[in-house]
């Protein structure tokens, strides 16, 4: 009976850390993420499954082209998936050939799948604050995001965190390059 309760006991406390731990892991460190949409195409897909870092951002500052999970303010457990591309204190103006200019300079970049169509609200020069980042979809012409006045600019304390690495489907499986 004694050998019963003390395998009882020390089952109990193996479940009890591994719970904890997974926890802390998922909190702190990284969390599994599916991506609905093709707002980022090429570089992700719909349906793609991603491990999100959690923890980058807490040692250092997120740098323009890094691809972000934030949530969407009006909708509970709906995450969405961008790349930034103004940074705090910066000015992001779209003009209407479709060319991005931060701080009066046209952004030299290749991410963008197609000519940007609709500047949305950036049709006029938008400075963010120096909590606030400026962020798009590869997708351009297929994406919500900071254009769009429902998303708009994304305070860093929004984030969840940094794409880091495609797990789903095996035949894509690698690390997320963002620069």
């Amino acid at each position: 009976m004694k050998n019963k309760m003390k395998e009882i006991l020390s089952t109990s406390l193996y479940l009890l850390f591994v719970l904890v731990a997974t926890f802390l892991v998922v909190t702190y460190v990284g969390q599994r993420t599916k991506v609905i949409g093709s707002s980022m195409e090429p570089m992700l897909s719909d349906g793609d499954n991603l491990i999100v870092d959690k923890i980058s951002y807490r040692f250092g500052d997120p740098q323009r082209f890094d691809i972000i999970v934030f949530p969407f303010q009006y909708s509970e457990k709906t995450y969405y998936i961008k790349r930034i591309i103004g940074l705090p204190g910066e000015t992001i103006y779209i003009d209407e050939a479709g060319s991005i200019y931060v701080n009066g300079e046209v952004l030299k970049e290749s991410y963008g799948k197609d000519v940007i169509a609709d500047p949305g609200r950036a049709y006029e020069p938008i400075t963010l604050a120096e909590d606030e980042y400026f962020v798009m979809g590869d997708n351009r012409n297929n994406s919500s995001d900071s254009r769009d006045p429902v998303v708009g600019n994304i305070h860093r304390k929004d984030f969840i965190g940094k794409a880091w690495m495609r797990i789903w489907p095996f035949n894509k499986v690698g690390m997320i390059k963002h620069q």
